[in-house]
Formats: structure tokens, C-alpha cells, sequence
């Protein structure tokens, strides 16, 4: 029985060995490792390990970019019964320590030159780290420091190891058990220190079956794998569901090139987060902007069209034979064109999560006829709680229980979780662990939402993150923020409103985006900070709150909830700068500690305020920033009741 990665990889192997496993764009040429490559090269690389001392029970920590060797590294270290622990590419060396020492860790895989000295940098404080295994050689031909080996040399001392141990790995490979830990997989950390999440080969197995067979993946699929490796969704996308169905992963040339490369490879199925659909959006738009105005108008007809009929098309739902002759011709024009330069021409399935996706946005790519539906979970979870099925996909709840899940509201309306998916432990911490998983076995997810009659799940926001305003109305910061940033102008956006008379808002623009439109609009600037505090683009910034705030005032108990007043930030919110997590979803408590003054300006009716904020550069200094910012009032508007 297939039940382990290691197994899952011998059996595509012994029945495709000549089937595309996984390809990589290299100096601008895709290479080809078939199922009986890679199966060869993750036994070179265990017995390397092997030889080198990894055990059974041991981990190993991953900080690579998409690559082959990173896939295969992390069946490898599986093989031979140790834990891969892949961590983010773009963590500082601060935030790797910690991990580093909670996990024990004495391996390490690093991708190039950049990722060797972080972990050369994180091992002067946490000495236990013996081996660091480099796979791009450029840059460190001369450095001498004790432990260091090269993917090539390791795999050279596999061969010979195995040669010389005949069947030992082999013998590994089947004391390989479902039960075991596969990943070790560090969470966020929106409110304290990461947690390692230990989830077992069955939990991802059974996962990764159940999505295989909600959209009948299978091995002609193709897949871009670019996300970060550290997120989960990736490990259910790139790593669970490729050894599941046996389709063929597509690493990127970097991530600058994922565009481009995502034309070139036309992938079947696609998984982003929403930011990088709001991304495409943005980007979109910047386009139209540019565009003549018979193009323009053309667009927004076809959009108008789009917005009515598109998403029914794709369901399969009546709809008239003039308008189905309407949207063929806007498919010729606008549709097909838009996909083509996403890269999403050949999409069958695409999916979003990580994070709340606002209707709107969601809508806009149904409405172009991209299949895209959203995954609900957690990293405690795998990333599978809830699917959307094909023909039962509604905008405004994250879809029905998936395969092998039960689902439940608990009475503060909290979603539980019990089945396949759940988290074995967090490592090392059984008081963590007794926090989330109840008597009956039910994981607390720490996400408040509400069940429909058909079964569908809508999440309303983090619970911790619900509040009551003074006027007793629920206040979801998270459903304003996701609606705001639909716009393509505001890039991130953080609501206050607890406990509060009203809603104040803070913004970030798109750099990009507003950056474009003051070229269009003859305003010269010189920089993000002075971008940010020119008046127009603070009216433009306006009009979007107004906006939404029309919006609110439709829905059934979000009036109150309307923003009364904004303020455009003087910097970009930085995971670097801890404002946001490596995944970029908002620590709203650090920022209403480290902003303070700022949100007591919004409260306290001034209408600017100055601010100098520290921040964090790349290369690991440190500088300033400052400005006096405007705050700004958001027309509201009566509570009135949503059109038919």
C-alpha cells in the first residue's frame, strides 16, 4: 500500500519511469527529470544523508527556492525516516535561529551562496548545526568552513554508500509508517513565537486524495510550483498532490521570471494565494489605464457582459443564446487575450487560500472563465478543511466540507474540525496541542464563521479578531480590509473599530498602480513617502473608501461598520519590519502598539499628525523614515437595504 511519500515515489517509478516528473527552466531551457530520475537521484541523496549521519527521528532544515533538488530532498530525508522542515526563503537569520534551536536541527539544505550565510551567520549561535548542504556551487568555491558539502558531492558519497550497503536503504524505506511525521511545518506566528505543526504522511496523503478526487486530478496535469516552500499550501500543491496524482511540477527560472515561465508551461491547475490574483488584477487594470479609449470601451463593455453571464457560463447554468454568442465574441476579444497574458490559457481548476479572498475579485475571474475556487484551512489542517465543488461555487463562503472532514459550530461560533486533515502535534509543546484539539478530537481552528443550509462554510474573520463596535454591531476587520484592497490603488489595508464609536482605517497604496496613474495625471513625485502624501492621490484613496463604504451600507448589519476616517501610510507594512507575516497577513496588535500615535490621531479627530518610524533594510541595517500625514474624512451613507 502506497501510504508514505517514499512509497508514493517507488511505485510512479516502477509503473511510469519515463513519465515527466519534474521540470526546471534553467538558463532559459525547461529540464526534464522523469519519474525514474527523480526516484534515482532521492535515493543518491538519502544514502548521502545517511552517510553523512542523518537518523531516523532527526530533522533537517530546508531554505531553498522552488527547485528539483528541494522536492526531492525533503522524500529523501522522509526515506530514510528523518523530518524535513522547510523554511522561509527570505527569513533573516534572527528568525531562523529560533527555529533552528526549537527543532534541534544539525542538518541543513541550503539553496546558493545568499541562504549559506545565513545558516554560516545562524551557526555562530546555535553551534549544533554540523552539516550544510549547498546545491547551487556559484560563489563558494573558496569558502572552508567545516560541515560544508555540495548536492553533487553528496550524491557521489550516496552512490558509493549504497554500493557499499547493499538493500540498507531499501530496508529504510519499508520501515517507513503512515503514522510518522512527514514535515514539520512553523507557523506565522501572528501573535507569539512559531509553533512547529508536525503533520503525519497520512494526514497530507489523505489530503492530497481528497482534492485528487473533488477535481479528478491526474498525471497529464501540469503545475507551477513557486509559492513558498515553507507555506503549506504549497507542501499540499507541489509536494502531496504531485506524488497523490502523479503530475508534473514546473519550477520557476526565479521568481521575477514566474510570469513569463507560467505562459510558456500553460499549467492546468493553479494555486495561488489572493494576493497574487490581486496582483494580476492590478496589473490588468494598469494596462487598461494606458490603453486607447476605444479599447478601454470595448473592455468595459465586454466586463459589463462578463460580470452578468460569465460565471454562469462556466457553471453550466442557463443562460440566453444571444448572450452566449455575446461572450464567445468577447472571449475572442478580451477573455482570451486577459488569460493568455496571466498565463492562465490552459486552466482547468485554479484555486486560492491562504487568506480571505473579497467577492469581488473572486467574481472578476470566474466572470473571464478561469475555474477558480477556494481551499479553507490551516497549516494545523494541511490546507484542506473545505473545497469548492465544480457547479457549487458560491462567492461569499469557502465551500462545503472536503473529503474525509467533519465540520462544526461551536457555540461562540468558532469552526471545529475532526478528520483526516488535523495535525498530529505541535513539536514539543503538549500544552499547545491540549489548546486546540478538544476531548472529542476536534481541532479549534481560531476562525469564527457560519454554516449555510446547503452545508457551505462562510468564514466572517479570525474570531480573535471579531469585535463588538459601541453601537453593538459585529466588527470583521478583515471582510472590510479584503474589500478595500479589491481596489487596485490600496495594497494593504488595516480597520480599527473595536470597542470604538467608529471605523478608522489605515492604508497602504500600490506603488505601482498609484505611481502610473500620477504619470497619467502629470503629478511628479519623488518616492513612496512623497507618492503617498500628494492630495490627489489621497482624494483617489477617498473615493475607493466611499466606495466600499456604499457597499457596507447594503449589507445586513455592516453599516455601523462603515470608515469614517483614513490615513495613507508613510511606508510599505514589512514582514521584515514584523507588520506583517512571511505569508503577508497583517499582525494587527504589533501595529496598533507600534502606531499608536497614529491611531489616537484618527480617534482623537486631528487632521495630520507627523510619525518617524524605524525600519529594517535588506542587507540587515537599519535607517528612518518620517513625514507628516493627512487624515482624512470618508463619506458615509444611510443604512439601506441590498438591491434585489
Amino acid at each position: 500500500m502506497s501510504n508514505t511519500f517514499p512509497h508514493l515515489l517507488l511505485k510512479h517509478a516502477a509503473e511510469r519511469p519515463d513519465a515527466p516528473a519534474l521540470r526546471e527552466k534553467e538558463y532559459g531551457i525547461w529540464q526534464t527529470w522523469t519519474w525514474g530520475e527523480v526516484a534515482r537521484d532521492v535515493r543518491a541523496l538519502a544514502c548521502g544523508l545517511a552517510d553523512l549521519g542523518l537518523a531516523k527521528g532527526q530533522n533537517l532544515a530546508f531554505i531553498s527556492d522552488n527547485r528539483p533538488h528541494l522536492y526531492m530532498g525533503f522524500v529523501a530525508v522522509q526515506s530514510i525516516g528523518g523530518v524535513p522542515i522547510p523554511l522561509y526563503q527570505d527569513a533573516v537569520a534572527q528568525e531562523m535561529s529560533f527555529v533552528m534551536q526549537d527543532a534541534e536541527v544539525a542538518f541543513a539544505f541550503a539553496e546558493n551562496q545568499e541562504q549559506v550565510d545565513k545558516l554560516l551567520e545562524v551557526r555562530e549561535t546555535v553551534p549544533g548545526i554540523r552539516h550544510i548542504i549547498y546545491d547551487d556551487p556559484r560563489g563558494l568555491r573558496k569558502y572552508d568552513q567545516p560541515g560544508l558539502i555540495s548536492t553533487a558531492q553528496l550524491m557521489e558519497r550516496g552512490r558509493a554508500w549504497d554500493q557499499a550497503h547493499p538493500g540498507v536503504w531499501d530496508s529504510m524505506v519499508q520501515q517507513v509508517k503512515a503514522s510518522d511525521v512527514s514535515v514539520i511545518l512553523y507557523t506565522s506566528g501572528t501573535t507569539g513565537k512559531p509553533k512547529g505543526v508536525c503533520q503525519t504522511h497520512s494526514s497530507f496523503i489523505g489530503s492530497a486524495r481528497g482534492a485528487v478526487e473533488v477535481d479528478g486530478l491526474n498525471p497529464a496535469d501540469n503545475v507551477m510550483s513557486y509559492l513558498p516552500p515553507a507555506w503549506v499550501g504549497d507542501h499540499l500543491f507541489s509536494l502531496a498532490q504531485w506524488m497523490v496524482a502523479g503530475f508534473t511540477i514546473n519550477c520557476p527560472e526565479s521568481g521575477s521570471t514566474v510570469t513569463i515561465d507560467l505562459r510558456e508551461v500553460g499549467p492546468t491547475y493553479y494555486f495561488a494565494p489572493p494576493r497574487v490574483f490581486e496582483g494580476m488584477l492590478t496589473s490588468v487594470s494598469i494596462r487598461m489605464e494606458d490603453a486607447a479609449k476605444g479599447k478601454q470601451w470595448l473592455y468595459e463593455k465586454c466586463m459589463q457582459l462578463a460580470k452578468r453571464v460569465g460565471a454562469d457560463i462556466l457553471d453550466g447554468k442557463p443562460v440566453s443564446a444571444l448572450d452566449r454568442i455575446k461572450y464567445k465574441l468577447g472571449d475572442l476579444l478580451i477573455y482570451g487575450p486577459l488569460r493568455n497574458v496571466m498565463g492562465l490559457s490552459r486552466i482547468r481548476v485554479a484555486y486560492t487560500a491562504g487568506a480571505a479572498i473579497g467577492p469581488d475579485l473572486f467574481r472578476f475571474f470566474r466572470s473571464i472563465g478561469i475555474n477558480l475556487k477556494q481551499l479553507y484551512g490551516q497549516t494545523e489542517t494541511c490546507a484542506y478543511v473545505c473545497i469548492q465543488k465544480n457547479g457549487h461555487v458560491k462567492l461569499n463562503t469557502v465551500g462545503q466540507a472536503a473529503p474525509g472532514i467533519e465540520l462544526k459550530i461551536a457555540d461562540n461560533g468558532e469552526v471545529l474540525v475532526k478528520g483526516v486533515s488535523v495535525l498530529k502535534e505541535y513539536y514539543k509543546r503538549p500544552d499547545a496541542t491540549a489548546e486546540v484539539i478538544d476531548d472529542n478530537g476536534y481541532f479549534h481552528t481560531g476562525d469564527a464563521g457560519v454554516l449555510d443550509a446547503d452545508g457551505h462554510l462562510r468564514i466572517i474573520d479570525r474570531a480573535k479578531d471579531v469585535g463588538k463596535m459601541n453601537s453593538g454591531a459585529m466588527f470583521a476587520p478583515n471582510y472590510i480590509e479584503n474589500k478595500l484592497k479589491f481596489f487596485s490603488h490600496i495594497k494593504e489595508a488595516v480597520c480599527f473599530g473595536n470597542a470604538r464609536d467608529e471605523v478608522c482605517a489605515f492604508i497602504n497604496i500600490d506603488y505601482e498602480a498609484v505611481g502610473n496613474w500620477a504619470e497619467r495625471q502629470n503629478i511628479p513625485y519623488g518616492g513612496y513617502v512623497d507618492l503617498a502624501s500628494k492630495p490627489k492621490v489621497l482624494e483617489l484613496v477617498a473615493e475607493c473608501l466611499g466606495q466600499v463604504n456604499a457597499d457596507l451600507a447594503t449589507e445586513p448589519g455592516m453599516a455601523d461598520t462603515q470608515i469614517a476616517r483614513f490615513l495613507v501610510l508613510h511606508k510599505e507594512l514589512d514582514p521584515d519590519d514584523d507588520e506583517l507575516t512571511r505569508t503577508r497577513k497583517v499582525r494587527r496588535n504589533f501595529i496598533a502598539d507600534k502606531y499608536g500615535v497614529l491611531v489616537d490621531a484618527l480617534y482623537g479627530g486631528k487632521k495630520e499628525q507627523f510619525i518617524e518610524t524605524l525600519v529594517k533594510f535588506e542587507d540587515g541595517r537599519t535607517g528612518s523614515v518620517s513625514a507628516t500625514l493627512q487624515i482624512l474624512d470618508v463619506k458615509t451613507y444611510p443604512a439601506a437595504r441590498a438591491a434585489a
